[in-house]
């Protein structure tokens, strides 16, 4: 097995990966100030809470957008397994092209997830991640990162509305009944996740008008079971995405 690590802006997931198959997976906090021994106590208690045993991960892979907390990851994993982390990065062989004008102004994420999903699907794909950002990413048949759109994540446009709007409270994600609110919840709820969706549709229909291709379309990220229903476009939810691409990586860079 192998640990595969996806530091975010709010929160880091980890998952315990044996060939395609997550089969545990963790949400943390991400705390930018803590520490690289905070970080592999953590670890080690949540493998040890699991019963994992050492010498059970023979390694690990991380992608990280958050650099103030990626050295702290990459100490943390190294002093817990004993072996350097494989990094992600346009510069690790990937097994895809990048076709983007700065390949290293791409997020590790977004390409974790390009190579997830081409082992996922058959053909070319479109992958919606809902994180803090919304991100569009447009994988082509023959293994190229053509690019894509980057979004607003769910979360943050609903927390800075109801931040901004002193009348405005927070609400739970529950799926809208009606488009029409009948009290102020609703009216949110309404407003927050059928925006959310139709942003999804109109952005995915651009992207497949412009490409002239007929992609499957996959979501993936914390909310992507809850908006993946009120959309007409996506095909597919696969929770560990990114997890499996970075598995994947590590396959290929491991050998």
């Amino acid at each position: 097995m192998i640990l595969a690590v996806d530091v975010g802006n709010t929160n880091v997931v980890l998952g315990l990966v044996s060939g395609r198959d997550v089969r545990l997976r963790w949400r943390i906090a991400s705390v930018a100030d803590r520490t690289a021994d905070e970080h592999a106590i953590l670890l080690r208690q949540l493998l040890a809470q699991a019963g994992v045993r050492d010498g059970d991960v023979q390694g690990s892979v991380v992608c990280s957008v958050v650099p103030a907390l990626t050295a702290s990851f990459l100490t943390a994993l190294e002093a817990l397994l004993g072996v350097q982390p494989v990094v992600v990065g346009p510069d690790a062989d990937l097994g895809i092209a990048i076709d983007y004008r700065d390949p290293r102004e791409v997020g590790p994420d977004r390409l974790a997830n390009a190579v997830g999903v081409l082992d996922l699907v058959d053909g070319a794909a479109i992958v919606v991640d809902f994180g803090t950002a919304t991100t569009f990413d447009v994988v082509s048949a023959d293994r190229r990162y053509l690019g894509g759109a980057i979004a607003p994540g769910l979360l943050t446009s609903a927390e800075s509305l109801v931040r901004k709007a002193a009348l405005l409270r927070g609400v739970a994600l529950e799926p809208p009944g009606a488009a029409i609110g009948r009290s102020t919840e609703e009216s949110l709820r309404a407003g927050v996740l059928f925006g959310a969706a139709g942003q999804v549709d109109e952005i995915v229909r651009r992207i497949v008008e412009e490409w002239g291709v007929s992609p499957t379309v996959v979501a993936t990220g914390g909310l992507a079971e809850r908006i993946a229903p009120l959309t007409s476009v996506i095909d597919l939810v696969e929770p560990d995405l990114t997890l499996r691409g970075l598995a994947l990586i590590y396959e290929r860079v491991k050998g």
